[in-house]
Formats: structure tokens, C-alpha cells, sequence
């Protein structure tokens, strides 16, 4: 498999990387067959894992240390932190005193002494940016993580850590939403990440699924965790997700007529970006593992690339919700003028 840079890193990592939300689900069920699915993957030319210690919790860690018994040196490991892990509001975030405490328990279940990359799973606005930037820096310094990174979104905290850090203190890398349902990144994220050599990380490649190819116009509606989950994000049928269904309908069509699966199309979309470096996989078993490896070695011509813009324009996406991380300026009701103030003297 292509091998590709993880930004100012100089680290070569496979153009997949290894996710682990669904690996999750598959070792609530069957541990075992979840560690398989991770040795398949190494197998096939996978070396690199992103891992967050909220999958699980804790369990999609140890599955992946497990895996990684006598080949640890051969692959990239990368950890998201911070989504919650249980009820108790001081296990999650990217404070310091937390950050400390997940990154032993990341080290403990993953069986190694330090990690490749660490990154906080989205922005918290209950923490300082300096703050996680210093504390970041901090754990390089004692030998526990060798790179860091934040997250794409918003794209101005990416501005910002590098004007708060320098050279060695500074992040190295992002992760962000990338898709053909979702193309903001190319607006905002994409190129702050090229001015500054940022390794990216391209999740959630099939939009959550719905590029999985069972989302088709007229089809009966696909039925997965997911849907179950959130049944309102996957109606195929509700008002909201009308325009994502015709198109995703469209790029399917598109994908037919270029003899590609709507997968081998959506995953060979991503990695065409050349400020891409690697681009995040959640398979559920072997099969899936195939497609991906096999979506992978698809080269798009420009034609194919053309006909993609003109359904989703560059720099667009087809819906809001799908961008990311809800920014806390549009959730919050105090920093969107909601609450009244107090009237003045």
C-alpha cells in the first residue's frame, strides 16, 4: 500500500488508517474476531491505527495492544482523547490534570511506552488552548507521545496553536471530516494545514455510510448500528436528508458508470487530495477490510473528478450537520446574543 508522510513528523504511514469506532462494537461481541479484523488489516499493508480511548471505553485499546503484540515498532499509533469515557464530568476534555491520567491508561491498554500521535478528539471550550498546547508539550518532553496534534475545527484554532507553539512544541498533525457529502475542509482546514506542514487525517470517508453504497434513491431504508442509533441522521425519507439521498443516488451513478463500487469511489476521493496523508477506515469485518485495501489502489481521472464537483461543489457540503463538532459561537446561547443582558444603569 502507498506509503504517505504524517506532515512535519517525516513519519511514512499507509494511505488507511485503521479506525476504531466500529472495531468497538465488534469486540463487545466477540473479542477475538475484533483482534483478527486488526491483524487482517496489518496484513493487507495497514500501518497505522487511530484509536480513541472513548471506544469502548478502554476496549478498543486493549483490542488493538493485543494486535500489536511483537509488531508494535512497525506500526503508527495514533490516540484520540477526550470524548467522554464515563458518567464522572473530570474524565473528559483537554485539561491538563485529565489529559495526564487518559494518556497512562492509553499506554497501559495499547501495552507500550509511548505513542506515535495524540490528539485531542474535538476543540473544548472549557480549556484553554494554550493550556492543552503546554500540556501536549509536555508529554513529548517526558517521552510518553512523540508527536501531537488538535483538531481541523475550527480551522482558526490551527492559526493559532502555531502562533502559541514553535518547532518541536507545536502540533504536527489534524484530523477532520472529508468527504464527497462534505468537502469544507477544502475551504478551511486543508490549506492552514499545507501553510504549516500539518499531517491530516481525513475521517469518516463514507459520510458516516451513507457512501457505503445501500443509500440509494428508491431503495427501502438500510438498516445497520447506526440507523438504529440515530435513526433521524439516516432517514432516507425525512425532509432534512432528502438532497444527501439524491445525491449520494447520483454519485452512486457516477461510480457505476466508471465500473467503481460508491466506496472505491469515495475512498479514492479523499486520498486524491495530495494534503492528505492518510485516510481513516472503519470496517466491521474481513470483507470490508478487502474493499477498503482495494479502494485504495483506485486512481480518479479528472472526468470522474469534474463530474464529482459538479454534484458537490469544492469547499461545500450537502449538509450542516454533517461538518463536524458543533462550533461552540453557534450552540451556545450566550456567545449567539440568546440570553438578554443585564439592562445598564
Amino acid at each position: 500500500m502507498e506509503r504517505r508522510t504524517m506532515g512535519r513528523t517525516g513519519e511514512p504511514v499507509s494511505a488507511l488508517t485503521l479506525g476504531t469506532r466500529a472495531l468497538a462494537g465488534v469486540a463487545a461481541r466477540d473479542v477475538d474476531a475484533a483482534v483478527d479484523l486488526v491483524l487482517d488489516a496489518l496484513d493487507r499493508g495497514v500501518t497505522a491505527v487511530d484509536v480513541s480511548d472513548a471506544h469502548g471505553p478502554g476496549l478498543a485499546e486493549s483490542v488493538v495492544g493485543a494486535a500489536l503484540a511483537g509488531r508494535r515498532e512497525d506500526v503508527f499509533v495514533s490516540v484520540r482523547f477526550g470524548d467522554a469515557v464515563d458518567d464522572d464530568p473530570a474524565h473528559r476534555g483537554s485539561g491538563r490534570r485529565w489529559m495526564f491520567r487518559a494518556v497512562e491508561r492509553s499506554l497501559e491498554r495499547l501495552g507500550t511506552d509511548v505513542i506515535d500521535l495524540y490528539h485531542p478528539a474535538r476543540p473544548d471550550p472549557a480549556t484553554s488552548l494554550d493550556e492543552t498546547l503546554d500540556a501536549l508539550a509536555d508529554l513529548v518532553a517526558q517521552g510518553k507521545i512523540r508527536a501531537f496534534g488538535i483538531p481541523g475545527f475550527p480551522a482558526e484554532e490551527l492559526v493559532e496553536a502555531q502562533w502559541l507553539r514553535s518547532g518541536t512544541k507545536s502540533a504536527t498533525a489534524t484530523h477532520v471530516p472529508y468527504s464527497m457529502l462534505t468537502r469544507t475542509a477544502e475551504r478551511t482546514v486543508l490549506p492552514v494545514a499545507r501553510r504549516f506542514g500539518l499531517g491530516v487525517l481525513a475521517g469518516a470517508p463514507l459520510a458516516g455510510g451513507w457512501l457505503a453504497g445501500a443509500y440509494r434513491d428508491g431503495t427501502v431504508q438500510p438498516r445497520s448500528p447506526s440507523t438504529v442509533a440515530q435513526p433521524e441522521v439516516y432517514d432516507i425519507g425525512s425532509p432534512q436528508n432528502r438532497r444527501k439521498t439524491v445525491v449520494t443516488d447520483r454519485l452512486g451513478r457516477l461510480a457505476d458508470e466508471a465500473g467503481l463500487t460508491l466506496l472505491e469511489l469515495a475512498v479514492g476521493f479523499a486520498l486524491t487530495h495530495p494534503d492528505v496523508a492518510s485516510v481513516v477506515i472503519g470496517p466491521r469485518t474481513v470483507s470490508h477490510v478487502d474493499a477498503y485495501v482495494q479502494a485504495a489502489e483506485v486512481v480518479l481521472d479528472d472526468d470522474v473528478l469534474d463530474a464529482v464537483d459538479a454534484l458537490v461543489p469544492p469547499g461545500t457540503h450537502v449538509l450542516e450537520a454533517d461538518t463536524g463538532s458543533p462550533l461552540p459561537a453557534l450552540t451556545r446561547e450566550r456567545l449567539r446574543g440568546r440570553v438578554t443582558a443585564p439592562a445598564r444603569a
